[in-house]
C-alpha cells in the first residue's frame, strides 16, 4: 500500500555525483507535493553511460538495488537509455519507470512532434531503437546531437550554447514543437533552454517522477 506521501527512490546509474546532485536540484519543484524523493548514485556503475555495454553493466547491480529497497513506492531509472528497466520490472511489484519512456509519454501529450536533444552521436542509434520498440517514431522530428560527454553535460560552461543551439534546429529546421532532454545531466538548463525556445522542453527525470508521484498516490 502507498504511504500518504508517495517515496520515490531516483537511481542514478552511473558513478558521476554531479549529476546525482543535479537531479536533487531538477526535483526541488515536487517539494510541494510532500512527495519524499531519494536520489542515489550507483557507485559501482561506469561514470558515465556512454555504450551498450556501459548499459549492460549496470543492469544486475540495479536490479539489486530495487529488489532490495522494500521502503520505497517507486523506482526511476535516471539514465536516458533506460538500462535494466525490464529487469528491474521483474524485480519488484512497485513500479519501475525509465526516463526516456517517461519523457516521450510525457512530449506526446505536449506536442505533435518531439524532438530529442542527445548527449552524442553515438547514443542516437540506441535511441532510435528504443522508440520504433514504443511504435513513437512517427511522431518523432528529429534527434540531434550536441557531442558530449555525460561529464561535460553535467559540468561544462558552453553546455546551455550547444543546447540552445540544437534545440532551434529542432524546432526550427525539423518542426519540433516540444523538445525532450536526451540526459540525465541536462537537468538543471530545463527552465531556461524553455524560455529561450518558447517551446515545452521536458526534462525526462521530471517527468518520471512526476508520473511516478501519481502511480504511487492511487497506488497503482
Amino acid at each position: 500500500m502507498a504511504h500518504k506521501h508517495p517515496r520515490i527512490l531516483v537511481i542514478n546509474p552511473n558513478s558521476n555525483q554531479a549529476v546525482t546532485d543535479g537531479l536533487v536540484g531538477a526535483l526541488e519543484v515536487f517539494k510541494p507535493t510532500g512527495a519524499f524523493i531519494e536520489c542515489v548514485t550507483l557507485q559501482s556503475g561506469p561514470y558515465g553511460i556512454e555504450t551498450q555495454a556501459d548499459i549492460e553493466s549496470v543492469t544486475l547491480p540495479l536490479a539489486e538495488i530495487v529488489r532490495s529497497r522494500t521502503d520505497v513506492d517507486c523506482f526511476v531509472i535516471a539514465c536516458y537509455s533506460d538500462p535494466g528497466l525490464h529487469v528491474c520490472r521483474d524485480a519488484t511489484d512497485k513500479p519501475v519507470l525509465g526516463i526516456q519512456e517517461s519523457g516521450v509519454l510525457t512530449a506526446l501529450a505536449r506536442g505533435d512532434r518531439f524532438g530529442v536533444i542527445a548527449l552524442h552521436p553515438a547514443s542516437i542509434r540506441r535511441h532510435l531503437r528504443y522508440l520504433r520498440q514504443m511504435c513513437v517514431t512517427g511522431r518523432l522530428a528529429n534527434e540531434r546531437s550536441v557531442n558530449l560527454s555525460v561529464a561535460q553535460s553535467a559540468s561544462a560552461d558552453g553546455t546551455f550554447n550547444s543546447l540552445v543551439e540544437v534545440g532551434m534546429q529542432l524546432r526550427d529546421t525539423d518542426g519540433a514543437d516540444t523538445v525532450i532532454l536526451g540526459c540525465a545531466g541536462m537537468a538543471k538548463h530545463r527552465a531556461n533552454l524553455e524560455q529561450k525556445l518558447g517551446i515545452p522542453v521536458i526534462d525526462p527525470v521530471q517527468a518520471a517522477v512526476g508520473l511516478g508521484i501519481s502511480l504511487s498516490s492511487l497506488n497503482m
